[in-house]
């Protein structure tokens, strides 16, 4: 896992993901004392100005005054719909923005993606996501469909 790790005062979690965006908020105390060593800076919520986190506190700042802002967030699950450059991926995410299930929709067929270690958490506050969502049955339509990528093609 990469990113960077920083430590953030403010009044809560929410707090932090309401006003800073693409951000994952830990506080189990087991992964706090792990990480802790790896933060990068020690900062307040309240002053952003000049961190290197300011630039993350704008963009939440834009999402907020655009339609969807939030409309994903919180929910059990979401299913998107991710067109990049010809491929299409149809997506399960959980209330984490995580990744749980994706398959691969192309011309050669519908391929369940194998797990993998990487599995950065989506920001579903983010609007863009909202144009993206598509249906539990459509997902689950494609995933019946799937089948594993064959040998050595991924």
């Amino acid at each position: 896992m990469g990113g960077d790790w920083w430590w953030v005062w403010a009044a809560s979690a929410e707090e932090i993901v309401e006003n800073v965006a693409e951000v994952e908020v830990i506080t189990d105390e087991a992964s706090i004392r792990q990480l802790g060593p790896s933060a990068e800076e020690e900062l307040h919520l309240d002053a952003l100005s000049g961190t290197s986190l300011a630039d993350l506190w704008d963009q939440r700042a834009g999402h907020r005054s655009l339609p969807g802002y939030g409309v994903l967030a919180g929910r059990e699950r979401v299913y998107l719909r991710d067109d990049e450059e010809g491929a299409v991926f149809l997506v399960e995410v959980g209330p984490d923005g995580r990744r749980l299930r994706e398959v691969e929709v192309s011309p050669e067929g519908v391929f369940r993606l194998a797990e993998d270690l990487l599995n950065p958490p989506r920001d579903l506050r983010d609007p863009r996501y909202v144009r993206m969502e598509i249906s539990r049955d459509e997902f689950e339509a494609a995933w019946e469909r799937s089948v594993p990528y064959p040998e050595g093609a991924e």
